[in-house]
């Protein structure tokens, strides 16, 4: 690009992953995950990191405001009714909307957006963009994979958000921007049965306690409920150079459990 000065090695191949000069979008971020998420990708030195619940209305914000866009994370994610009994259309399409359709409009308008380079500008952490490049990050579940994690709607919306991970492998040829899926088995979001809406329209994850103790040692090879920071450092992994050849793949973050014990699978 003319005009442009690029002395330095652009950084998704920064040695030490960092993602200085990068603008992300996090959406999902007032659930336990998505807040971790935003706080993983600040601790890796990115410009601004935009915590939303939108996915679409602050494309031309950002692109004004910043001159580019590099990672965007969908984290959105709603669990929906336990069983196809009480799930009514409605809650149907809300599930779809949450899991699926965010994940597809991120695949369709993010990427121009990651297209656009830019010269350095003068903000904290800022670098030139002399390279198209981006990476999509999809917040999924276990039940993207396996039935009978939680209900029907959550395994059905589920599944389709990996197929738009999977399709965007095709899409995304040659655009230099990647997309992936992170895939968490049981984490601990710090809700008790107690205050949780069974339902599920509420919700990303089921309360960990949903297992006993005694069921997540004996299914979970890591014995144990998983943290929101542990799906948020994969999803800073995803984000930056350190996984620069990777692309279509569905990272599964679940300590073992549907490796070990793939009938039984924990949510």
């Amino acid at each position: 690009m003319a005009g442009i000065e690029s002395k330095s090695p652009f950084s998704p191949y920064r040695a030490d992953g960092k993602l200085y000069g990068f603008v992300c979008v996090v959406t999902g971020a007032t659930q336990p995950v998505g807040a971790a998420i935003v706080t993983e990708l600040a601790a890796h030195g990115a410009a601004c990191v935009y915590a939303e619940d939108s996915t679409l209305t602050l494309v031309d914000d950002v692109l004004n405001a910043w001159g580019r866009l590099d990672v965007w994370v969908c984290s959105s994610g709603l669990l929906g009714p336990p069983s196809i009994t009480n799930t009514t259309p409605t809650d149907l399409q809300k599930c779809f909307e949450a899991n699926t359709y965010a994940p597809f409009f991120a695949l369709k308008y993010a990427p121009p957006a990651m297209a656009k380079l830019c010269e350095k500008r003068n903000y904290p952490n800022a670098e030139v963009k002399d390279v198209p490049y981006g990476s999509i990050v999809v917040v999924g579940s276990v039940a993207a994979s396996y039935g009978g994690c939680w209900g029907p709607a959550y395994t059905m919306s589920s599944h389709a958000a990996l197929g738009v991970v999977r399709s965007g492998t095709t899409v995304l040829k040659g655009t230099g921007v990647r997309i992936n899926c992170i895939s968490p088995g049981q984490i601990d979001v710090g809700v008790d049965l107690k205050n949780f809406d069974m339902r599920g329209m509420t919700s990303q994850l089921p309360p960990a306690n949903l297992q006993s103790k005694e069921s997540q040692h004996a299914n979970i090879s890591l014995e144990r409920a998983g943290l929101p920071t542990e799906v948020a450092r994969v999803a800073g992994f995803l984000a930056s150079g350190f996984s620069s050849y990777i692309t279509g793949s569905n990272l599964v973050v679940d300590g073992g459990a549907s490796t070990m014990c793939p009938v039984t699978v924990p949510v």
